[in-house]
């Protein structure tokens, strides 16, 4: 009854999500940013939402040792999606820097 429930809601709750993602992409748009930079923010924040759903759904299963790999994996994940921005804010502060 558990999984099924959340289940539910988390399909009840990406409606809402896709009309934050819609008002994030319209913001883009006026602001004449990258997209690859919202795109690879949505990306981020998907996988900790899904990374936290998954661990709380082993946690209810009584899985914690599976729940905390859940939660680490997520967090690689979190950090690979990262990387480019991380690059291009450590290229723009270079650029910025005499040298």
């Amino acid at each position: 009854i558990n999984l099924v429930f959340s289940i539910i809601i988390f399909t009840f709750m990406m409606g809402k999500m896709a009309s934050i993602i819609n008002v994030m992409k319209e913001l883009t748009r006026r602001a004449e940013i990258n997209y690859f930079f919202l795109a690879t923010i949505l990306k981020i924040l998907g996988v900790a939402y899904l990374g936290e759903f998954a661990a709380a759904i082993c946690n209810d299963a009584g899985e914690s040792a599976v729940a905390k790999k859940v939660e680490f994996a997520a967090k690689i994940i979190i950090a690979v999606l990262a990387l480019p921005i991380m690059i291009a804010i450590l290229e723009s502060i270079m650029d910025l820097m005499p040298g």
